[in-house]
């Protein structure tokens, strides 16, 4: 588990291990401060005491974010760090985790508390039914499962996953995770209103941030979606 590392003014992240069945694939949490000064927490990673004092140097967390239907796990011990916060998530994940106590759910509207520093975009047609985030101010796109990105991996079975899928060496979508993307003419339009921003870095989940033609790497890494 890592402490909190800035990326931008006003934006943080964290990385913690983690496995997909028997690989080691790791995840990754963001943290952005809002205009009003409260903190925005996205797709939660284990916190132990040194990080979530952290945290809490920053300032007063007030939303948990489970972007998609699939990084959840931390949820409940976020919302048990911080109890004045509210979550958010795919209306999807609240049948799944019905433990769970959502404020709101998704509905492809940004929430009008996050609008002076978020716009929330749905990636519609898939099965993770994942909401991506773009900071302006940045011009950092914020997501989990959007790609990967691994350039260097020592764990051989996780290596060995991501050759076969396409995604080692390179920013990719797993090609044996591609079924999830069951309405592709829908997913490419979302693709598109992604592209047709201005990035300077893409935060994903798992592997290395894209930092570099943030643009050309999502171009390239979704152009199998047709």
């Amino acid at each position: 588990m890592s402490g909190l590392v800035a990326v931008a003014d006003g934006l943080w992240i964290a990385a913690a291990p983690t496995r997909f069945l028997c690989f080691e694939v790791g995840t990754r949490m963001t943290l952005v401060r809002l205009a009003d000064g409260r903190l925005w927490l996205h797709s939660p990673i284990p916190m132990d005491a040194a990080l979530l004092a952290e945290i809490r140097a920053l300032g007063d967390v007030a939303f948990i974010v489970c972007p998609n239907d699939f990084h959840h796990l931390y949820a409940q011990a976020a919302v048990e760090a911080f109890p004045n916060a509210q979550l958010f998530g795919p209306k999807s994940l609240a049948k799944k985790r019905k433990d769970l106590r959502f404020s709101a759910h998704f509905d492809g509207h940004t929430p009008e508390a996050w609008q002076a520093d978020l716009t929330a975009i749905a990636i519609n047609g898939s099965l993770l039914n994942e909401t991506v985030f773009y900071h302006s101010v940045s011009q950092t796109l914020i997501s989990s499962d959007l790609l990967e990105n691994f350039h260097h991996c020592d764990h051989a079975p996780t290596r060995w996953w991501l050759k076969i899928g396409d995604c080692y060496g390179k920013a990719n979508w797993h090609r044996l995770l591609r079924i999830t993307y069951t309405q592709r003419k829908a997913a490419r339009q979302s693709i598109d209103r992604l592209l047709a921003l201005p990035l300077k870095r893409i935060i994903i989940a798992h592997g290395e941030l894209i930092e570099d033609n943030a643009n050309e790497v999502l171009r390239q890494g979704m152009a199998w979606l047709k």
